[in-house]
C-alpha cells in the first residue's frame, strides 16, 4: 500500500509539472481565438421554454444535458428538471426526460459524475411566479395586463395544488443521485447552497459545492449569504463549510450564481455573478488556498458577463465561458494561462441573440480535443429566427468563409418542415419559447 501511495504522489507531482511546463510554454503563444465550427439547437418542442442548462461528460464519454424544462415562460408554475444524453459527443441527443417534477417551479439544472461513477443533479425550487399570477388576476378585463382564460386557467390550477404553507415547505435547493448511470433516481433530498451548474469534484476526494445559501433552515435564518459546501460521502450528505467575504461597500445578497473549479496547483478558485453597484453585472473571483475552509475577498477580473462555467482543461489551462447580455448578444469564453490569475480577451462563440434573455453556457472538452457549450436562449421573433434556431440533426456551412471568432455561424435559409415549420406556427398560433444551443468549436493559439 505505502508503495502504491508513492507512486502516485510521484505520477501525481510529474503530472502538475508537464502541466505548469504546458501552461508556461503556452504563455508566450498569442491570445487563443474560438474557431466555431458548428452552431444549432439541439431541442424540439420551440413553444416551449428550455432554461439553465449545465452539460457534463462521463469518463465513459458520454456527454449529459439537464435543464428547466417544459416551462411556458421565464418565470412560471411548470418548470420541471429533465435530462438529455448523447453518445456521440453531441452529433445526436436522445429525447429528454423527466427526472424532478415538483409541485412548484424546477429551476436552474446542474449535473456532475463523482470520482466514484455517481450522478448528482441539482436544482432549485420558486415561488416568483407568484407576483405575475396576482398582477394578471388584479388587471381589468381587455387591458394589456390581462390573461386569456385558458392561460389563467392552466397557471391557477398548477398554483392551487398546494396550499401556502405546503408551497413554502417546498421552497428549497434540492438534489438527486444515481449510482447505475441514470437509470434510477433517489428522492429529491436538500442540500445548503445552490448554484446554477452544481458541485464539483476535488483531488482529494471531496465534493465542494459554492453557491447561495437558500432556503436553509427557518425562514428567520434565510440570508443572501454566498460561501462552500462540502461532501465526504460522494453528494450523500453536505454540510457547511466556508463563507465567502464581502468587499468593502458591497451587499452578500448581491452576490450570485457561483461555479467552481480547482486548479493544478490544488487552488480553488470560485466565480460571482455581481449585482452590487461597484462593478455592476461583473464577474467577481475569489480563491481559497486551504481547499475552501477560507477565501479571498472577491475582486473583479476585468469581464462582463455572467454567470461563468469554469472548466480545467487536460493541458491544465482554465475556460470561463459566460453569458454576454449585452451587444453582441451571445456567450463567449476566456483562458487563463496562469490558474486563474489573469484571463485571455473574449473568444464569441455565439453574437446573433435576439433579446437579453439567453446565456448560461458550460462548456466540456471532448475526445477529440474540441470544445462543446450549451446555453439557452428566447426565440424572440418564431418565425423569422428558425432559421438560425432550428432542430435539423444535420446540415453543412460554408467552409469557404472567412475565418474569424464568428466563422460558420452563417444562418440556414431553409425551415425544417414539421414542429418547426412556418406553417406548424400559423397553424398553432404558438409563440416560440427558449431552446437549448450548441456550438462545437476548437481554440487557434
Amino acid at each position: 500500500m505505502r508503495s502504491e501511495i508513492s507512486r502516485r504522489h510521484v505520477l501525481q507531482k510529474s503530472g502538475a509539472a508537464a502541466s505548469l511546463f504546458l501552461l508556461t510554454s503556452r504563455s508566450l503563444s498569442a491570445t487563443p481565438r474560438a474557431l466555431v465550427e458548428e452552431l444549432r439547437t439541439i431541442t424540439g418542442q420551440p413553444h416551449l421554454y428550455h432554461g439553465w442548462p449545465t452539460v457534463a461528460r462521463r469518463s465513459n464519454g458520454e456527454l449529459l444535458v439537464v435543464s428547466s424544462a417544459g416551462r411556458e415562460e421565464h418565470v412560471c408554475p411548470f418548470g420541471r428538471v429533465e435530462i438529455m444524453r448523447s453518445r456521440d459527443e453531441g452529433k445526436t441527443w436522445s429525447f429528454p426526460r423527466v427526472v424532478i417534477d415538483g409541485p412548484i417551479d424546477d429551476r436552474d439544472a446542474g449535473v456532475l459524475e463523482t470520482a466514484k461513477g455517481s450522478l448528482l443533479i441539482t436544482t432549485f425550487t420558486s415561488l416568483h411566479y407568484e407576483r405575475r399570477l396576482k398582477e394578471a388576476l388584479a388587471a381589468a378585463p381587455g387591458s394589456d395586463g390581462a390573461w386569456p382564460d385558458e392561460k389563467m386557467r392552466r397557471w391557477l390550477g398548477a398554483h392551487e395544488r398546494l396550499q401556502p404553507a405546503e408551497r413554502e415547505i417546498e421552497l428549497g435547493s434540492w438534489m438527486i443521485r444515481s449510482t447505475d448511470g441514470g437509470r434510477s433516481w433517489s428522492k429529491a433530498y436538500r442540500c445548503p447552497v445552490n448554484s446554477p451548474h452544481g458541485p464539483i469534484q476535488l483531488s482529494d476526494g471531496r465534493l465542494l459545492y459554492t453557491g447561495k445559501l437558500f432556503w436553509y433552515g427557518r425562514a428567520e435564518q434565510r440570508t443572501g449569504q454566498v460561501g462552500a459546501c462540502e461532501s465526504t460521502d460522494d453528494g450523500q450528505s453536505w454540510r457547511w463549510l466556508s463563507e465567502i467575504p464581502t468587499r468593502p461597500g458591497d451587499v452578500s445578497d448581491e452576490y450570485h450564481e457561483l461555479h467552481s473549479v480547482e486548479t493544478i496547483d490544488g487552488q480553488i478558485i470560485a466565480q460571482i455573478r455581481n449585482h452590487n453597484k461597484a462593478n455592476h453585472y461583473e464577474t467577481l473571483q475569489t480563491e481559497s488556498s486551504d481547499g475552501g475552509k477560507s477565501w479571498s475577498v472577491p475582486h473583479p477580473i476585468g469581464v462582463w458577463g455572467h454567470p461563468s462555467h469554469l472548466l480545467r482543461l487536460r493541458d491544465g489551462r482554465l475556460l470561463m465561458s459566460y453569458g454576454h447580455r449585452t451587444e453582441p448578444l451571445g456567450n463567449q469564453a476566456r483562458i487563463s494561462e496562469d490558474n486563474g490569475r489573469t484571463w485571455s480577451q473574449a473568444m464569441i462563440l455565439s453574437g446573433d441573440g435576439t433579446s437579453t434573455d439567453l446565456g448560461y453556457p458550460s462548456t466540456v472538452e471532448l475526445g477529440s480535443g474540441k470544445f462543446l457549450t450549451i446555453w439557452y436562449e428566447l426565440l424572440n421573433r418564431p418565425v423569422s429566427n428558425l432559421s438560425r434556431h432550428h432542430t435539423h440533426r444535420h446540415y453543412t456551412h460554408d467552409h469557404h468563409e472567412k475565418e474569424s471568432s464568428l466563422s460558420h455561424q452563417t444562418p440556414m435559409n431553409i425551415l425544417e418542415k414539421g414542429c418547426c415549420s412556418e406553417a406548424w406556427f400559423k397553424m398553432t398560433k404558438k409563440q416560440a419559447g427558449a431552446v437549448l444551443r450548441q456550438a462545437i468549436w476548437h481554440l487557434k493559439d
